[in-house]
């Protein structure tokens, strides 16, 4: 393996993780909602889809799809859907704590693992902009020595960054999460996700590859 390239690219994707979009998004919005297990569940989903893409991208599968238009637009359509669909989740939540009139229990809010590992993996795998970095962009790391192992590595490597990341931001804010849960506070993020989740699906829908 050439470390130089290696050490590029963990620059890279370091600079690339760092930048909020969807994945942000949905895991911040699972660890507010759920709390750090349901957050820490959607952050391992996530790393999971980025995991199976890049795997598929080293077996060459990536490339294919990419490549074969009506798929790529059907995995692309499907993201905007489910970004819609948590947007108006979220845009629900706000109204529904605004009925309730009271400040939240953090205690006494979901908690489901499981549901959050789901929203972390399919919102990843529906955008099709990950699968589109792991076939474009991991070759301007690699040479013509690279073999699939090392390519497994790069993706390896990217997606245990990632997870380091948003575990992170799980951590955060799980420990504010008591005066996130704080009505006004809560209606506000809610909106706000909401807002954020629909605007990355618009994105999502006016963008080519």
């Amino acid at each position: 393996m050439d470390w130089r390239l290696y050490g590029e690219f963990v620059v890279f994707a370091v600079i690339l993780i760092l930048i909020p979009g969807p994945d942000f998004a949905v895991t911040a919005k699972n660890a507010l909602v759920g709390g750090r297990r349901r957050g820490c569940a959607t952050a391992f989903g996530i790393s999971a889809s980025n995991v199976c893409q890049g795997t598929a991208s080293a077996a060459g599968l990536g490339a294919l799809i990419v490549q074969s238009q009506p798929l790529f637009e059907t995995i692309r359509w499907c993201g905007v859907a489910y970004l819609l669909y948590l947007a108006a989740q979220a845009v629900r939540s706000a109204v529904r704590v605004r009925q309730l009139g009271l400040d939240l229990n953090p205690d006494e809010t979901t908690r489901s693992p499981w549901r959050g590992w789901q929203q972390g993996f399919l919102s990843n795998i529906t955008n099709p902009k990950v699968l589109a970095f792991y076939v474009a962009v991991l070759p301007q790391f690699m040479t013509r020595s690279t073999t699939t192992v090392q390519v497994l590595a790069l993706v390896l490597t990217h997606a245990v960054l990632g997870l380091v990341w948003l575990l992170a931001v799980v951590a955060t804010v799980d420990r504010a999460r008591r005066l996130l849960m704080r009505r006004r506070v809560r209606q506000t993020l809610d909106a706000t996700t909401g807002v954020v989740l629909a605007a990355f699906a618009a994105r999502l829908a006016v963008e080519r590859a």
